[in-house]
């Protein structure tokens, strides 16, 4: 079973934020499989399903992104299952945008959610998908919780369907496997 979890803020305020990219992945990942987010589980909004015959658990946290871990924790504590099984998707203003890296394990990179899930797994070995964001030529926080321009949005459409397509990868194939295929810059 893969644990597919995509990092944002609950509410009407932060949809279609920089920040809640995590969340665009996870609707676009479940309008795919043909499953709905809506059972709330493990503090957040859930989902399972199956792909090619694996098992896929989807979850969107509720706890608000600095508090991430705590949902994270509860799924983990629930399924039991192995830290590499989870896949952490967020966005990342290190990157531009059009870039996604995939990455077996890692730091929180001044990321809060991430930081917040690395402090409540008491463990930085799990995997991840970061998306590219930009960095902010102003205050980081107006900007994360900002609006995507016209242009960077037709690129972050096209970046959120390869990350299905990696994330889909990452289940059936492992992330090796998805790592190789989509460590990638769209245009």
């Amino acid at each position: 079973m893969k644990y597919i979890v995509g990092l944002g803020n609950p509410g009407r305020k932060y949809e279609n934020t920089r920040h809640n990219l995590g969340f665009a992945v996870i609707a676009k990942l479940a309008e795919r499989l043909n499953v709905k987010t809506t059972q709330q589980k493990f503090k957040g909004l859930f989902a399972k399903t199956v792909y090619e015959g694996e098992d896929i658990v989807l979850l969107q946290p509720l706890t608000f992104m600095n508090n991430s871990g705590l949902s994270v924790a509860a799924l983990k504590s629930f399924y039991k299952c192995d830290l590499s099984d989870i896949l952490i998707v967020y966005d990342d203003f290190d990157f531009e945008v059009g870039k996604m890296r995939l990455r077996k394990q890692g730091s929180a990179g001044g990321h809060n959610g991430m930081k917040s899930i690395i402090n409540s797994l008491g463990s930085s070995d799990f995997p991840r998908l970061r998306i590219g964001i930009d960095k902010p030529g102003y205050s980081q926080i107006d900007f994360v919780l900002g609006k995507f321009s016209e242009d960077e949005q037709i690129i972050i459409d096209k970046v959120i369907e390869e990350a299905v397509n990696s994330i889909l990868c990452f289940a059936k194939e492992g992330i090796d496997k998805a790592m190789n295929k989509f460590n990638i810059n769209i245009e």
